[in-house]
């Protein structure tokens, strides 16, 4: 079973938030998953981004790959982190 991290949209029309999960890449979007490992809310400036740091390591580690807007909120949240 190929694994992806990818979002989840949440919310009314144009006020979006997502939910980063971990899912079967054969599920829609919205669809089933195997674990929410933080989430995303682009309405703030800057945007809030939250993640379960050992939760996603061990994802990554066991092979699910992340989308690409996940692998830049990723390396976003670490380079704020380090500053």
């Amino acid at each position: 079973m190929p694994t992806v991290i990818r979002l989840k949209r949440l919310g009314t029309k144009k006020k979006p938030h997502m939910r980063i999960v971990v899912c079967d890449s054969r599920d829609p979007r919205d669809g089933r998953f195997i674990e929410e490992v933080g989430y995303y809310d682009p309405s703030y400036n800057p945007p809030q981004v939250s993640l379960k740091k050992e939760r996603l390591l061990h994802w990554l580690s066991v092979g699910a790959q992340p989308s690409p807007t996940v692998k830049k909120l990723i390396r976003d949240q670490e380079r704020s982190s380090i500053t």
